[in-house]
């Protein structure tokens, strides 16, 4: 396959979960990938498995250091980046009076922030290079509030306007700037809160009766990596089942 032949990628969160998916899909597709993560076993494991297609570099999305290496890194081994995927992130439950507000801010650290970031790394390069295609991992949690998430849907409701403001700003430079909304998925993230039996009962609650896989996010962000969605931008596309698509009583 050859949709994202001569394209050059960064995918945070690329070592595992939806991040995994996304990075063998751009693969397959002739893109040539950094895979951004802080674990170091799987990420160095999935590029020493993609073979010259691929590159782990450790990185911590929060540190505007890290990332100005990542891209240089990126833009000298690969060339200029024309494509990222800000998708590192996090999950953690609390209820609003009870959550510390230091693990609400690490919430916002790497979801908010580590995307906020990632977008201002590569806007220059993707500038001097006519364009590319940015691509932010949100959540039906950014499409709808849920209970005892309040710093998690906030950072990806903000995650949600940043980009329709982005995508506004970099439009006439050819940079797109688009939301990814999944719903449940079984990755190793969701896993860490109630095991199979949680994804077991959140399949009751998705009109299509079953969670997700990475397999069924990743061809969206090889869509919107693509040329097919080169008039595109601002938009936000939930990949859930049919969640968004009704109120609380349709599950």
């Amino acid at each position: 396959m050859s949709r994202l032949t001569g394209k050059v990628a960064i995918v945070t969160g690329g070592a595992q979960g939806q991040g995994e998916a996304i990075v063998r899909a751009f693969a397959a597709e002739g893109a040539s990938v950094a895979i951004a993560d802080i674990n170091e076993a799987g990420g160095q494991a999935l590029a020493d498995e993609l073979g010259d297609r691929a590159h782990f570099t450790r990185h911590d999305v929060s540190d505007p250091a890290s990332w100005a290496a990542l891209v240089a890194d990126t833009d000298e081994r690969f060339g200029p980046v024309g494509v990222l995927v800000n998708n590192a992130g996090i999950l953690r439950f609390g209820d609003i009076d009870k959550m510390p507000l230091a693990e609400a801010q690490l919430v916002w650290g790497v979801n908010l922030q580590g995307c906020f970031l990632g977008m201002q790394a590569v806007t220059p390069t993707m500038k001097r290079n006519g364009g590319g295609s940015i691509i932010n991992a949100s959540s039906v949690e950014g499409l709808g509030g849920m209970g005892s998430l309040v710093a998690y849907c906030g950072s990806k409701w903000a995650i949600r306007g940043m980009t329709k403001a982005a995508s506004h700003e970099l439009a006439r430079r050819n940079i797109r700037v688009n939301s990814v909304h999944p719903g449940m998925i079984d990755t190793p993230m969701t896993q860490e809160h109630g095991g199979d039996a949680a994804m077991e009962y959140g399949a009751t609650k998705v009109p299509m009766r079953r969670v997700g896989t990475p397999g069924d996010i990743a061809p969206t962000y090889v869509f919107l990596a693509s040329d097919e969605s080169s008039y595109i931008t601002g938009a936000e596309i939930a990949v859930d089942g049919g969640v968004t698509a009704t109120h609380a009583f349709g599950g």
